[in-house]
């Protein structure tokens, strides 16, 4: 019943399901946890981990969410309130594209919190100690990880709200070993890209034309910077050009080649000093967001700081000046997070700004002229992701299954809610999305050869169309006299 009305629903129960509702339940989860669903691992538990996986009562386990509750949504460390994020997935998982129930799992992994105010509360239900680090840690990532694969040999796991100093070593250390993708870096970068990608079909350039400036250097924009370089690469591109078509601020400021930054991952999105003289810019720690746009004059504006107001109303002015249709990204949630409102980047661009955002706004009005706001919510990502994977038994999940994703989710935005302004569908249309993706998903893994044996991608829908539960009751019939 729990699935039914939020299958019929969608609309209305997802910012209740999950953003913004959820990450009040994750601040509160002490205060109103009823009972235990998922497991909670903690480093007491390492030496038997698959041991106590077998006390699920549901074994045949396709799919795993998995969070150590570091960085939940734009709130930080949670501690064992952060469940809150894995069971809101699964629940969309399950509505939002079949998955049944009984084949998904969340765990948190419980590793301890840093979070003062939860150490001292009296209800906190989590593991009272502050949090592993180092090679303690990584030797319970190893424990979970060789559990896993022991109890539940053909799950897919989601690694979801990890530290960026984390999230990028355990997704590149097991995605071979072990299916898996992280939400935060693939899932977010395949919706933002297919907003840009939808946005282009409006103003009719190639995404190796787009000059984009991203403010935040965390796993979102390094996930988003990554493939919307596969997707020029894929059109064409060169990489020198591919390293121009962006500048990249993190809390410091301006990220340059010339600095001394530690972070692989951030590293990469430094800008070259001869692109900073090109678009006129000195490359000193002073230059601002402002001065960049003024400089570079972008096409896309990308956020993913947790930081409001980041997102001033000179930057997007100066952004307008110099492109017709801007295409505006204020990605955090929730909502009292986000970088600026729908209606601020409307009115700051008049009227003119492409605009999807991480939290959900309602339409905007503006001199008379409706705009809908698509929500670049990851729910239109892993839920097809999953399950297309899912089916073909994925050996790996790599950057192309989500490049492919983004570009039938543009491609799922109906020409009516383009015209509207919206780049994302309706999360009513959840399902339908949902399919279509997964679909997409596994003929690429099909095609790729990282699917089991078997599979033809010329019957990919109906594979999929297959493997969708639909929450129904079984029909009663009345018996027989005899």
């Amino acid at each position: 019943l729990f699935y039914r009305v939020l299958v019929e629903h969608l609309q209305e129960l997802m910012p209740i399901v999950y953003t913004p509702t959820v990450g009040e339940a994750c601040q509160r989860f002490s205060h109103i946890v009823r009972d235990m669903r998922g497991f909670w691992l903690t480093p007491d538990d390492q030496a038997r981990i698959p041991e106590v996986l077998r006390n699920y009562p549901y074994q045949d386990i396709r799919l795993i969410v998995v969070t150590d509750n570091e960085r939940i949504l734009g709130l930080g460390d949670q501690g064992a309130g952060g469940m809150g994020i894995p069971g809101g997935k699964l629940a969309l998982y399950v509505a939002g594209a079949g998955i049944h129930p009984s084949k998904v799992l969340p765990v948190s992994l419980d590793v301890g919190t840093n979070n003062a105010a939860l150490l001292d509360a009296p209800l906190y239900v989590g593991y009272r100690e502050r949090r592993i680090s180092g090679q303690t840690y990584d030797d319970f990532i190893e424990a979970f990880v060789e559990g896993v694969r022991e109890v539940f040999p053909r799950a897919l796991v989601q690694w979801e709200d990890f530290h960026k100093r984390n999230a990028f070593s355990i997704l590149e250390k097991y995605r071979c070993r072990l299916p898996s993708f992280n939400d935060d870096i693939q899932g977010t970068a395949a919706v933002a890209v297919a907003g840009v990608l939808a946005a282009l079909r409006v103003t009719k350039q190639k995404v190796g034309e787009q000059r984009v400036v991203f403010i935040g250097a965390g796993e979102a924009c390094t996930g988003i910077a990554g493939l919307l370089a596969a997707a020029m690469r894929e059109e064409g591109a060169r990489e020198e050009a591919i390293r121009a078509s962006r500048l990249v601020f993190d809390s410091k400021g301006l990220l340059r080649e010339i600095d001394d930054i530690a972070d692989p991952q951030t590293k990469a999105l430094a800008a070259p000093l001869d692109v900073l003289s090109r678009d006129g810019l000195d490359g000193d720690d002073a230059t601002s967001p402002e001065d960049a746009i003024r400089a570079m004059k972008p096409t896309v504006l990308v956020g993913a700081t947790a930081t409001p107001g980041t997102f001033t109303r000179e930057m997007i002015e100066e952004m307008a000046r110099h492109v017709e249709r801007p295409i505006v990204m204020p990605l955090s949630n929730p909502t009292s997070k986000v970088e600026c409102s729908a209606e601020e980047a409307i009115e700051w661009s008049g009227g003119r700004a492409l605009v999807a955002t991480g939290s959900p706004f309602d339409d905007v009005e503006h001199e008379g002229e409706r705009h809908v706001i698509g929500q670049a919510n990851n729910v239109f990502i892993f839920p097809g992701v999953g399950m297309g994977a899912i089916v073909a038994e994925a050996r790996e999940v790599d950057e192309s299954f989500f490049l492919v994703a983004a570009r039938e989710l543009a491609a799922a935005v109906s020409e009516e809610r383009l015209a509207l302004g919206a780049l994302l569908p309706e999360q009513a249309r959840l399902r339908e999305a949902s399919a279509r993706v997964a679909s997409a998903v596994l003929r690429h893994a099909i095609e790729r050869g990282l699917a089991r044996d078997g599979l033809d991608p010329a019957v990919a829908d109906r594979e999929i169309a297959a493997a969708s539960w639909f929450p129904d009751y079984i029909p009663l019939e009345a018996a027989g006299d005899d």
